[in-house]
């Protein structure tokens, strides 16, 4: 763990930030009784400018509440679940995915999220969803699990604590998904509509990247990239079509790998197949 933390990724860097906030957090009350503020003024203050009000207009007044409630974390076992499912899901997802799709599909699922709570919370009847605040990583860590799920559904996970038991990552994504369904009527239901706002990104992300490989490709590397290193030996550089026609080609032969990893493990990959994973995953 300390080598993860230590790596410098983006994934390590959530964590560590995501963190690093919520022990902050834990300094409120001691600020609130030094100045002699009233219980809850400092968190309740912290919570308006960076939480996400289901009350739309407000998003019009703070439009970066839409990202910066995803740093935000309501005690102890939400900001501990929510890392440990982010360094399980994100670490799979940086291994079969690549590290710049997950910058992507990270916040983009948290943006999903917030919009489908929002337009669920002022479509559906005032006396249902009452005014409420959104806050954690939940949406953004659901939607990275959902999409390494269907990215590569067959692949076995086995837990901490019961290394013995093996689940498949589809049915583990599947059952996230019904639990928070089921849950939105019993509490918490701006949280669990998120969730599932996430979690649809992070399948729509896969569904998409599987239909138009080169348009996913062209949104996680940048365009200046990929026309000096796609070369031909001549260093002519690339026409559209053929760059368009590699692009498929590799894509294809990375798709093969991640079939063979399902059927029978990564241990069975050749040493040529380890490489070209790798990458793929830069």
């Amino acid at each position: 763990m300390s080598d993860f933390l230590k790596s410098g990724s983006l994934l390590s860097w959530l964590v560590i930030i995501n963190v690093g906030i919520w022990i902050l957090s834990l300094l409120f009350p001691l600020v609130d009784y030094l100045y002699a503020l009233p219980s809850g003024t400092v968190k309740g203050g912290w919570y308006g400018w960076m939480a996400l009000s289901s009350r739309w207009h407000e998003l019009l007044v703070h439009p970066w509440t839409i990202v910066t409630y995803m740093f935000l974390h309501d005690g102890l076992w939400h900001v501990l679940f929510n890392m440990l499912m982010l360094y399980f899901g994100g670490t799979l997802f940086c291994r079969y995915l690549g590290t710049r799709r997950f910058g992507w599909v990270y916040f983009l699922s948290g943006v999903a999220g917030a919009v489908l709570y929002l337009v669920v919370y002022n479509l559906f009847p005032v006396e249902r969803f009452q005014v409420s605040t959104l806050v954690g990583a939940s949406a953004a860590v659901l939607g990275v699990f959902v999409a390494v799920a269907a990215y590569v559904p067959e692949q076995d996970v086995s837990f901490w604590l019961i290394r013995t038991f093996t689940v498949k990552m589809k049915w583990v994504a599947v059952a996230l998904v019904v639990i928070d369904l089921l849950t939105i009527p019993v509490g918490n239901a701006g949280g669990h509509i998120a969730h599932i706002g996430g979690a649809l990104f992070g399948l729509l992300y896969v569904v998409a990247m599987r239909r138009l490989p080169n348009l996913m490709s062209d949104m996680s590397s940048p365009r200046r990239k990929k026309r000096t290193s796609n070369k031909q030996n001549n260093s002519r550089p690339l026409s559209d079509e053929e760059y368009n026609r590699r692009r498929h080609e590799e894509q294809k032969r990375v798709d093969e790998i991640l079939d063979k990893i399902s059927k029978y493990g990564y241990e069975r990959l050749t040493k040529e197949e380890k490489e070209i994973l790798f990458k793929q995953s830069k």
